[in-house]
């Protein structure tokens, strides 16, 4: 499924918390950051109707496997916490909010990509204040576009919370079912990850391109998994130590420099 938006559907959806934390505005005095949102509205009412942000994804048929999640059969693995955790909680995987195969029972989780017109990210050469606002407002766009595709594939493509109904502050503090980790992200820092992604969902179709060590271009890009299970959560990682490393590296048939080459780009 792919969807293209308009910049005026996804500005509702921007989290400004993470706009000034971008302009290093924290603690500063609250009539400068109304400046800088204001002169950063403006920009995007320039935007409406000349340039857009664009989502795909696919809800596919998972189980798992010890630290492997199983998509249609594509076998992805994942890392687990090996930090210390306080007594009678878990070290976490992604893998513990699927449904073993064990069980014989499929269970679901989603794929998805969302990316702005590369243009934007091009534009105001010559005007330093002007050409890196326009870069944060890209990367808010797509991440706000994560956003608001994440809410239509709960309450319809998938329809898990089909009577959901959040605030948005209630939408950016994650106060929803599920989640949607993003390759690069604590729970998910190897980038290599993209390429697997970008088998399952058409990133090319809207615009995206990985580099060697499987970044995305245009930068204002975000990739990663949705799952629904209802005690899901977010996590760190934390470190990864060289023992676990090797068995990723063995579990998706790479060499070991490798991976370590790729946990570094996160």
């Amino acid at each position: 499924m792919t969807i293209h938006y308009n910049i005026q559907d996804i500005e509702p959806y921007i989290n400004w918390i993470y706009f000034y934390h971008a302009w290093n505005m924290n603690g500063k005095p609250e009539a400068e950051k109304m400046k800088l949102r204001g002169d950063a509205e403006q920009m995007l009412h320039e935007w409406y109707g000349k340039y857009y942000t664009h989502a795909v994804f696919e809800i596919l048929d998972a189980n798992s496997d010890g630290d492997d999640l199983i998509l249609n059969g594509i076998r992805i693995p994942m890392l687990r916490q090996q930090k210390l955790i306080p007594d009678g909680l878990p070290n976490l995987c992604l893998t513990d909010f699927v449904r073993p195969a064990s069980t014989g029972i499929k269970d679901n989780v989603g794929v998805f990509a969302t990316t702005v017109d590369a243009e934007l990210q091009k534009k105001y050469i010559n005007d330093e204040y002007k050409r890196m606002m326009a870069q944060v407002l890209a990367d808010r766009l797509a991440e706000g576009t994560a956003e608001r595709m994440h809410e239509e594939v709960r309450r319809k493509y998938w329809g898990y919370a089909p009577n959901e109904e959040l605030t948005m502050k209630q939408t950016h503090n994650e106060e929803y079912q599920g989640i949607r980790p993003a390759v690069g992200y604590p729970s998910l820092p190897d980038t290599s990850l993209n390429f697997i992604i970008s088998d399952i969902i058409d990133m090319k179709g809207i615009g995206i391109r990985l580099t060697e060590s499987g970044m995305m271009t245009p930068h204002a890009s975000v990739s990663g998994f949705m799952f629904a299970h209802p005690q899901s959560k977010y996590f760190d990682l934390g470190r990864i130590g060289n023992d676990q490393i090797v068995d990723y590296a063995n579990r998706r048939g790479i060499p070991v420099e490798l991976v370590k080459k790729f946990l570094k780009f996160a």
